[in-house]
């Protein structure tokens, strides 16, 4: 099987990359920050227009039947620039989702609204305990007793919760459902939960190894300028093994990731394994990537001087979204301990 990706797909990436790079630097985060502020509209409007929220949905109701192979370099960039808007989360978990409920008129009228980009979907799943964005968001899908309803902000009570990133509202939802909120009951809902899962999975993932290059390139800029003893800092031993040493962590966690995208939709013990796996090596290169960047600031690195922290913090509440590493280090184990042992159980069938 061939992991390369074609010219369209690199090249919808670095359209997204030219967006966040002109409208998503740490200056506009900061700004957004010191007015309080968790979306700019500007920026929403350039993602909507490059139609890019209906990558994932079927084409048979208004989406680009596109898979998560040609989606992951795009989350890998969101994660890069650390976008506060939930492209990711819309694009590639809850529209997906919900196209497969359009028989419900409350869920098509919502998609259709939704891939417009005139609102926002806030996703409550089993697997994440606090709903993000959902004060901002048009409609609110929850899950109550393996059943999936669609409500209205206002019929819905919101507790906000604390959050180490600014850029992420956390709240708990509590609704009254009803036959007319039912978009999916529990028989229906089950496998597309369980599909939104490895979606999500993958594609926080794929952002934190974009969050992992950042940290890592902002670490060697500053190791470049920073001098000691009429020196950059960059050219000792002890700072240039460090940042080697993350550079090639993130360089063994990317073919890992690429290849659990290419094998969705999985479904399988072994596909189901190697979005843990991803999941898992993401997630480790990108602790130790924001653990060095803020080593090599030194102490500048702690304060909120430097633009580390921005996505130092986005790293950390991404760790745990879409299942803990204990949940997915017991994903891979039952692949291992589970599964087919011998040749013939190293592949996807």
């Amino acid at each position: 099987m061939d992991f390369t990706f074609n010219d369209e797909q690199t090249m919808i990436a670095g359209v997204v990359r030219d967006l966040l790079e002109a409208t998503c630097a740490p200056t506009a985060l900061r700004e957004m920050m010191n007015n309080g502020h968790t979306r700019d509209e500007a920026r929403w409007n350039g993602i909507v227009e490059l139609g890019l929220l209906g990558m994932l949905a079927p084409e048979a109701v208004g989406g680009l039947g596109l898979g998560a192979r040609d989606f992951v370099l795009i989350a890998e960039t969101c994660g890069y620039f650390g976008l506060p808007e939930p492209l990711v989360e819309m694009a590639g978990v809850t529209l997906p989702l919900l196209a497969e409920c359009l028989d419900a008129p409350r869920a098509r009228a919502v998609f259709e609204r939704a891939l417009a980009g005139e609102i926002t979907i806030a996703f409550g799943h089993p697997a994440n305990p606090f709903v993000l964005d959902a004060d901002s968001a048009g409609a609110i899908l929850i899950c109550l007793e393996g059943a999936l309803h669609l409500v209205e902000p206002g019929e819905a009570t919101l507790v906000l919760q604390p959050s180490i990133d600014p850029f992420r509202r956390l709240f708990r939802v509590e609704a009254k459902t009803s036959a007319e909120t039912l978009v999916a009951d529990a028989s229906k809902a089950g496998p597309l939960l369980a599909a939104a899962f490895d979606r999500g999975a993958l594609f926080v993932a794929a952002q934190l190894l974009g969050l992992a290059q950042r940290n890592n390139d902002l670490a060697i800029a500053y190791a470049k300028e920073r001098q000691q003893f009429g020196k950059p800092i960059g050219s000792y031993q002890a700072i240039k093994h460090h940042l080697a040493s993350v550079q090639v962590k993130i360089e063994f966690a990317r073919p890992v990731l690429y290849v659990a995208a290419a094998m969705m939709p999985g479904g399988g013990l072994y596909e189901a394994a190697r979005i843990s796996h991803a999941k898992l090596a993401a997630t480790e290169a990108a602790d130790l990537s924001a653990r060095t960047a803020i080593q090599v600031h030194g102490a500048m690195g702690y304060s909120w001087e430097v633009d580390v922290h921005l996505y130092l913090k986005r790293t950390l509440w991404l760790s745990h979204c879409w299942g803990s590493p204990a949940w997915h280090r017991d994903r891979v184990a039952r692949r291992a301990l589970d599964g087919t042992i011998g040749t013939e159980g190293l592949f996807a069938a």
